[in-house]
C-alpha cells in the first residue's frame, strides 16, 4: 500500500553498526513532551519524520542507520515537528458559522433545525451548506456530506485515469484516515481518505492519478513517477499542496 503524510525525509548511507544504547522515547517540542517512536524498515533508502494521529512523532529508517545519524536527523527537524504540532492545535469548530473548504474553496456553515436533509446553497457571498437536525450532530452530518461529495469526485478521476492505463479498479473505499491519503493494493483496491475532497480539484485530481499508477507500478521508482506525470500534469504542484497544506485538513475533527 501507499501513504501520503506531511514529512520531512532524507537520504542515508547504511551502516553496519549496531546502535547499542537504547533510542530517546520522548521529544521537547516548545515545551511540550512529545512521544517519539522509531521505525526500521526493509526497503526504506531515507529517513523519514511524520506525525502520528495521536500527537507523537515517528523516524522511519532504513535498517542500520546509525544512530547518531538519526538523533542529528530528529534534531535538525525539531522546528519542522513543532510547526506541524502547532497547526494540528488550531483546529475549526464544527457550528453554526463555521467556515470549511470545499474543493479548495471556502464553505459557510449554517444550522438549520427544520431541514430534513444537508443542503448546498449557492450565494452571491460563497457557497453554504445548510445542516439541518440537532445542532449536537452537525459534525457527524457534514462529515456525511463530505464522504458523498468526495466519492461523487473520485469515483470520476479514477475512471478517467483508469481508462488511460487499461485496467479498473476492484473495489474504491472512502474513509476517514488521518494517516494516509489514499492507497492502493497489489488487486487494485482503493482506499482514499474523504477529506481530500475540501483541498482544490487538481489536488484530488492528482491524488486519484497516484493511487491509479500504481494499477501499473507497485512501487514509487522512476516509471512511477513518469506514468503518474503523465496521467496528472498536476502532479508535483498536488505534491507540495498536500505535504504543506494538508496537515490541516487532517486535523479537523468532525
Amino acid at each position: 500500500m501507499t501513504s501520503f503524510l506531511p514529512a520531512f525525509l532524507t537520504r542515508v548511507v547504511r551502516a553496519p553498526a549496531a546502535r547499542s544504547e537504547r533510542m530517546p522515547d520522548r521529544i521537547e517540542l516548545d515545551g511540550r513532551s512529545v512521544p517519539l517512536a522509531f521505525r526500521e524498515h526493509p526497503t526504506a533508502k531515507r529517513l523519514i519524520m511524520r506525525l502520528t494521529p495521536d500527537g507523537g512523532v515517528l523516524v522511519t529508517m532504513p535498517r542500520r542507520t546509525r544512530r547518531g545519524v538519526v538523533l542529528e536527523f530528529v534534531e535538525r527537524h525539531r522546528a519542522w515537528a513543532s510547526a506541524r504540532l502547532a497547526e494540528r492545535d488550531v483546529v475549526p469548530a464544527i457550528g453554526d458559522g463555521a467556515t470549511l473548504m470545499l474543493r479548495g474553496k471556502p464553505l459557510a456553515l449554517r444550522h438549520r433545525a427544520e431541514l430534513r436533509a444537508s443542503r448546498l446553497v449557492h450565494q452571491d457571498g460563497g457557497d453554504e451548506l445548510h445542516i439541518g437536525g440537532q445542532a449536537q450532530f452537525m459534525g457527524r452530518r457534514v462529515k456525511d456530506f463530505l464522504v458523498r461529495e468526495a466519492r461523487r469526485d473520485l469515483a470520476v478521476a479514477v475512471e478517467r485515469h483508469a481508462e488511460r492505463v487499461g485496467l479498473r479498479p476492484r473495489a474504491m473505499a472512502i474513509k476517514d484516515t488521518s494517516s494516509r491519503w489514499g492507497s492502493c493494493t497489489a488487486d487494485r483496491r482503493l482506499s482514499f481518505s474523504f477529506r481530500i475532497v475540501m483541498a482544490p480539484p487538481e489536488v484530488l485530481d492528482y491524488l486519484a492519478a497516484h493511487e491509479v499508477a500504481h494499477f501499473v507500478h507497485m512501487n514509487h521508482g522512476d516509471g512511477f513517477w513518469a506514468l503518474c506525470r503523465e496521467l496528472c500534469p498536476g502532479t508535483e504542484r498536488g505534491r507540495r499542496w498536500l505535504k504543506h497544506q494538508g496537515t490541516g485538513l487532517q486535523a479537523i475533527r468532525f
